[in-house]
């Protein structure tokens, strides 16, 4: 993990913490906005995560049949 990027499954988890804290309810409109941000924030990583997976896949699977 860098420091200012999570590993994919580090996001996830804490994706998936933030939508089940959202979901119980019981925070104030300023944490729920927090949250919501946050959440935001951790989903553009996890796909750009995704999407840099399937790039370099792509890339694997044209080179093997340029081959």
């Amino acid at each position: 993990m860098t420091e200012d990027r999570p590993s994919y499954e580090e996001a996830r988890e804490e994706l998936v913490d933030v939508v089940r804290r959202l979901e119980s309810g019981g925070t104030d409109l300023e944490e729920s906005l927090a949250l919501w941000e946050r959440g935001e924030k951790l989903a553009q990583i996890c796909q750009g995560w995704l999407d840099g997976a399937k790039s370099r896949l792509d890339a694997a699977l044209a080179e093997r049949d340029a081959d």
